[in-house]
């Protein structure tokens, strides 16, 4: 064994097959001073005893792209490093027994199509025949993927790992990580049980052990491991060579064939958490106990579908550990909490099939420093600090493994782990008749039931429970008044002399304003493309308030504190805990406001984008002129201590004025209804504004610039081939979702990014990019037929780049 090296340029923590992918990817970039170590020996902590399956079609456009390079890499592997990979093309089907699982796989068919992914939509018949030894009476049909298929995790690891030594990388065994070490923000390298190795970055592909290897310099990556269960049979007479994988998800089964014998395995609705205290150190290529009483109705189901394993014997009974996160979604990036500090962990039992594509980006991130693509899926900056709470994860992970194969529905909340953050409205949102939804642990009205009618989701592809509920609501508001909770909104005050020259640089738009003025923004990085999306209020000469998305505090906030220059007067403060937020919007809000206040709310003295300081009922609060719903309202900004006060005030004088609860998904249906972009869905960091159409937001004179202003300038007045284009479906009946492939005179030009029924203008309306080689002009899409496809079918649309509702913007300065 070579000797540990005083300092490297890299230092990799884990040889399972994401380290060594990355360390594969870091030597193809050109880097050669790459160290990986590994606590034992290669793989020896999960990725030894995975099934291997090898999947395309992920969730996202996005994580189908990293899916599709790691099956191209596999493929190549053996022929590049000389080491056998066990990688096999045969396909992979996925049946339904279900009409709502039938709709999910067709959903998910078309959604592959806009990755130029090839799924094959088959019926009862043709499913039954790709799988011969497939008991096929229940099965309603099912999605073929011809370029799935499966590997030997070990030997792809191996193989991994060959190419990296081959390109210039070290990989030691033996060699255990007690400490990643950090100062002045930074990382250092980190301590090991043989000495200590400098290094510029440190990646945490520790697996098992991230978690608690994270927590001891301060960097949250919540995960925790679970059971994870599968069978080998003894040879099956007969069993055909070519068979493809077979996933039975209404029976939580997959099926890999295996050289003649057949591994099943499970992902069972309430899943065992294990090593709630730790992984031991010791632990190695470990299996766990046998639990046969806790897989055996999935074991009997499963020899339902299969008769043949009636008659065939068990070789194997294997339970080991995989990592699981919160929300089912790996952790990959720079932590927001330390600079240089990579992660690339909770792989959520899909690691062989995201190893090579996760590889490859972080590897690119490293070099590049910035992410080759929109991430955000699985950036880790999606993570709060709360979720690294040891009995949090423990949980919510009873509940994560089972999400993989449960049905995925449209609005699905999670069940376990629930209440952790709360706003100050909650109870009396509850009393209200709310039914809550989760974001970022915070809990929102999402709807409110009516009386008489219980506030919990009955969930489907169609018109769910909760649909009528919520479009009296968005009434409520385009015609009277609504109330929304928005305390979940996150809020940094950003405070100092150099405050405004700050903000300036890292704002699109011009914050050098009056105080009292409201700006909408973008954050941009240095492509051009949208890294927040948010609002800013000037307090004072020397004080601004930004507002952005609860789902977004981790990564704006680092953002923004990233941005700032140590050398000025400037400090920032996340307020989201002290602040609460109410929103008053419709068309009835002044009058409701002014019963309340003695400020005066007309156009002349409280104009659209001001905020002003006022007393409202018995407190004294922010009020600021916006508005998200397209509507005349107000936000009003108040120490968490008012909010119950003022919220009561409004209630109680509200009644006169028709004024109702509000939940979120009425906000989302009108904020649909005006084209209102929502970053993470259809504004990201591969977008620009221009594409966004937003570039009214870009303050291209200001002195000084902004990140990002060089790389938009050459596109500035130059024909867009790629816009964001707001699609209005012509049948009232079908909802859309995202991710819609959409068709202009029969070609495939772009996807839905975010949907909603409008219930203002009574059809779906999504939000969508479309693409035109000589420019999307208003002609272009004027003079096409459009068309999105809803599962399997097609359905007749308008394309515009003006919103369906008040285009003009009239009703929001009324």
């Amino acid at each position: 064994m070579p000797a540990l090296p005083d300092r490297a340029q890299v230092v990799i923590i884990g040889g399972g097959v994401v380290g060594c992918s990355l360390a594969y990817h870091l030597v193809k970039r050109g880097w050669r001073d790459v160290l990986l170590l590994e606590r034992k020996r290669l793989t020896s902590g999960t990725t030894w005893h995975a099934a291997g399956l090898v999947g395309q079609l992920r969730a996202t456009q996005n994580l189908t792209r990293l899916a599709q390079y790691t099956t191209s890499l596999y493929r190549g592997l053996e022929a590049e490093t000389g080491q056998p990979t066990g990688f096999r093309r045969c396909g992979s089907l996925a049946i339904a027994t279900t009409e709502g699982r039938m709709e999910e796989l067709a959903r998910g068919a078309a959604m592959a199509s806009c990755f130029g992914l090839e799924a094959q939509m088959l019926g009862a018949a043709e499913a039954a025949a790709r799988w011969p030894h497939m008991y096929a009476g229940d099965v309603l049909g099912g999605v073929f993927l011809p370029e799935d298929g499966y590997t030997s995790p070990i030997d792809t690891t191996q193989a991994l790992a060959k190419g990296a030594r081959q390109g210039g990388a070290r990989i030691l065994e033996g060699v255990r990580v007690t400490r990643i070490l950090h100062a002045n923000g930074a990382v250092t390298g980190v301590e090991t049980d043989q000495g200590v190795v400098q290094a510029e970055y440190v990646v945490n592909c520790a697996g098992l052990w991230a978690r608690d290897l994270a927590a001891q310099c301060g960097v949250a990556v919540p995960l925790h491991a679970a059971e994870h269960f599968y069978v080998v049979t003894e040879p099956i007479p007969g069993l055909p060579h070519d068979l493809p994988v077979l996933r039975d998800p209404d029976a939580r089964t997959y099926i890999k064939p295996e050289q003649g014998k057949l591994l099943i395995g499970w992902f069972e609705e309430v899943a065992k958490p294990w090593g709630m205290e730790g992984v031991p150190d010791d632990f190695e290529f470990g299996h766990l106990p046998d639990d046969f009483d806790h897989i055996a109705p999935l074991l009997e189901l499963a020899q339902k579908r299969i008769p043949a394993l009636g008659e065939a014997g068990i070789r194997l009974f294997f339970n080991g550990p995989e990592s699981f996160t919160p929300d089912d979604r790996y952790l990959l990036g720079e932590a927001p909490e330390l600079k240089r500090a990579f992660v690339a962990a909770g792989f959520n039992s899909i690691g062989i099939q995201s190893a090579g594509g996760a590889g490859k980006v972080l590897a690119d991130w490293i070099v590049d420093g910035h992410p080759p693509m929109d991430l955000w899926d699985v950036d880790i900056r999606r993570v709060m600090p709360f979720q690294r709470n040891r009995r949090y994860l423990h949980d919510r992970t009873v509940e994560t493994l089972g999400l993989l194969y449960d049905m995925h529905w449209p609005f699905r909340q999670p069940a376990s782990a629930r209440g952790v953050r709360r706003t100050p409205l909650h109870d009396a949102m509850a009393k209200a008749g709310a039914c809550f939804g989760e974001t970022a642990g915070w809990e929102r009205a999402n709807w409110f039931a009516p009386p008489g009618m219980a506030p919990r989701y009955e969930y489907s592809y169609g018109r769910q429970n909760w649909f009528a509920a919520s479009a009296a609501e968005h009434r409520a508001v385009r015609e009277a008044v609504g109330l929304f909770d928005l305390s979940s909104f996150a809020k940094f005050v950003v405070e100092g002399s150099d405050a405004e020259a700050v903000l300036n640089r890292i704002c699109a738009n011009d914050v050098a304003v009056p105080p009292g003025r409201v700006v909408y923004t973008q954050w941009l990085n240095e492509r051009g493309g949208i890294e927040a999306d948010v609002t800013v209020t000037r307090e004072s000469a020397e004080r601004y308030l930004v507002v952005t998305a609860a789902a977004s505090q981790t990564r704006d906030l680092a953002w923004l504190r990233r941005n700032i220059p140590e050398d000025v007067r400037c400090a920032v403060f996340d307020a989201t805990s002290g602040l609460a937020t109410i929103a008053v919007m419709g068309p009835h809000s002044r009058a409701l406001l002014s019963r309340l206040t003695d400020a005066d709310l007309s156009n002349a003295a409280f104009p659209f984008a001001t905020s002003q300081v006022i007393d409202l009922a018995y407190a004294r609060l922010r009020a600021t002129r916006i508005t998200y719903v397209g509507e005349l309202g107000w936000e009003l900004y108040m120490p968490s201590e008012f909010a119950a006060g003022v919220h009561e005030a409004l209630v109680a004088e509200g009644a006169a004025f028709g004024l109702r609860h509000a939940g979120y998904h009425a906000l989302n249906s009108l904020r649909i209804e005006k084209a209102y972009r929502h970053w993470g869905h259809d504004i990201g960091e591969e977008d620009t504004p221009l594409e966004a159409g937003l570039g009214f937001a870009v303050a291209w004179s200001k002195p000084g610039g902004f990140i990002g202003r060089q790389a938009l300038l050459p596109k500035r007045g130059q024909p867009l081939t790629k816009r964001l284009v707001v699609v209005v479906v012509e049948d009232p009946e079908p909802l859309l979702t995202h991710n819609e492939p959409i068709f202009r005179d029969g070609t495939l030009v772009g996807r839905t990014t975010s949907a909603m029924f409008g219930h203002t203008i009574g059809r779906s309306i999504a939000l969508g990019y479309v693409e035109y080689a000589a420019g999307v002009t208003p002609d272009w899409l004027a003079g096409g037929r459009f068309e999105i496809q809803v599962g399997m079918r097609r359905v007749a649309a308008t394309a515009s780049l003006k919103p369906p509702y008040d285009p003009a913007g009239a009703r929001i300065k009324a």
